[in-house]
């Protein structure tokens, strides 16, 4: 592996936090800038394992400052951007959705744009010395809008985005496809489904339900919790990640998933379930008799789930986490 240096966007959040430290171990010879604006959901504590790594190093900034971008990208001879940093929560993206728009779609351009003017002289023509530039963005299943019972999402269904945050994502996918068909730039996209693990911000289902349930406080469930969601273990993802950017085709869309596919209610029991092994209640009771069905989120898109074969073929990833393993070892890295 070369000497180069990477730009990871947004790594103190959820899915970066897990990743950076990941990359900056398996890839010594790297060096990593990881920028992130730390937001309430960016968290440096997430990466205490990168403090003792030569090849890392952390950046407090927006992507949507082109000239921080652009000092970036010069002082450092950037050749690769891992971009993760996004507003990503649907609720959140339900009551205040201009935060959606600037930070994934204006940010993603900006960075999309610096990119290229520093990688290229112009429409397919890359400058020497930066052949192996890459943009790689991650994004998420939910630009395909929802499915019924049957059926799953794959690299060519027609984008449906139904909420504000998931149209942002599905702009900023746009935008990416347009900079590899109009210009050239090597781009490749990826397309997950709800991931899970250590480090999820608490806002999200799997780490409020785990916090609510130790306080022994109401366990919010939407609706009747039929609406399913289709689970991968971050690490997983974070896996795949750095498979497609190394291995993956210029210009194609992979979608990431872990074929393991649940239910709200469901989800919430198995939760309970193990925590009543784990960390009996003092008073003896279920840890599900707190569950309390609430009114269902607007918009709320009753099931998501991924076909992963073309990056299983392709690129030879699969899932190493089954949900009923990687859900144990993320309720005891919260019990921790």
């Amino acid at each position: 592996m070369s000497n180069k240096t990477i730009l990871i966007t947004g790594g103190a959040g959820f899915i970066g936090s897990n990743f950076v430290p990941y990359f900056c171990a398996k890839y010594p010879n790297y060096k990593i800038i990881n920028l992130d604006k730390l937001t309430y959901a960016g968290n440096l504590d997430n990466l205490k394992e990168c403090d003792n790594m030569p090849n890392y190093s952390f950046v407090q900034g927006d992507i949507c400052d082109r000239s921080l971008i652009e000092k970036l990208f010069q002082e450092n001879d950037i050749k690769g951007v891992i971009h993760f940093a996004a507003e990503s929560h649907v609720d959140n993206s339900i009551k205040n959705p201009g935060a959606f728009i600037t930070t994934n779609i204006n940010g993603t351009f900006t960075l999309l744009d610096v990119a290229f003017r520093y990688w290229m002289d112009g429409p397919n023509k890359v400058k020497q010395g930066y052949e192996d530039c890459r943009f790689h963005h991650i994004s998420t299943d939910e630009v395909y809008g929802a499915l019924g019972k049957e059926g799953y999402f794959t690299e060519t269904t027609p984008y449906a985005p139904n909420s504000p945050y998931s149209a942002a994502k599905a702009s900023s996918d746009f935008l990416v496809r347009a900079y590899h068909h109009t210009f050239g730039m090597n781009v490749t996209t990826s397309n997950c489904s709800n991931n899970y693990g250590p480090k999820q911000h608490n806002e999200k289902l799997i780490p409020h339900i785990i916090k609510q349930a130790l306080s022994e406080k109401p366990l919010p469930v939407y609706g009747k919790g039929e609406n399913v969601r289709d689970w991968l273990y971050v690490l997983d993802h974070c896996k795949a990640i750095d498979l497609i950017y190394h291995k993956g085709k210029s210009g194609e869309t992979y979608n990431i998933g872990g074929h393991n596919e649940r239910n709200n209610i469901t989800i919430v029991k198995t939760i309970c379930a193990i925590l009543d092994e784990k960390r009996p209640r003092a008073n003896g009771k279920k840890y599900a008799d707190l569950i309390a069905f609430v009114q269902d989120r607007a918009g709320h898109d009753f099931r998501y789930a991924i076909d992963a074969t073309k990056l299983e073929t392709e690129l030879g990833w699969h899932a190493d986490e089954t949900f009923d393993t990687g859900i144990i070892k993320t309720v005891e890295w919260y019990l921790k």
